[in-house]
């Protein structure tokens, strides 16, 4: 199929027509590799515009639905922007992941925010409480 126009940057129908377009491939790319379980129910992924975020238990595991969304992608004329890709291990010992993305090792974060919320390697949340304290602080100033 030629894709002769896409939406305009801004426009509310990009984030819906991404996420219905790339469940499709993720379906497709992730089928039997690694679940993750939280609370009983099985995550695959988590999916907010054009981002997505992909958990997994072991690094193989992770470089192997790495690979395969990349090969699906490809096929459905979608590319993964290793520039923009991040990893992080959640561990009580943290260390760094060590996968490859076309030869290129994308970088280990220590914490970053997703919705809103800060996120550590180390699982604790002492971060988290730190930013909304200091969020409450700077709103009564």
């Amino acid at each position: 199929m030629q894709i002769g126009r896409g939406v305009r940057q801004g426009c509310s129908l990009s984030p819906i027509l991404f996420n219905l377009y790339s469940e499709c491939l993720t379906k497709e790319a992730l089928d039997g590799l690694g679940d993750f379980n939280i609370g009983g129910q099985i995550i695959h992924t988590l999916k907010y515009a054009d981002k997505l975020v992909r958990m997994a238990k072991e690094e193989t595991v992770l470089q192997g639905i790495i690979e395969k969304l990349i090969q699906i992608g490809s096929c459905n004329g979608m590319e993964m922007n290793v520039e923009e890709t991040k990893v992080m291990r959640i561990s009580r010992q943290p260390s760094a992941v060590t996968i490859m993305i076309d030869q290129k090792q994308p970088e280990n974060m220590e914490c970053f925010k997703y919705f809103g919320s800060m996120l550590t390697n180390d699982g604790r949340c002492t971060s988290e409480i730190k930013s909304r304290i200091a969020m409450a602080k700077a709103a009564f100033s």
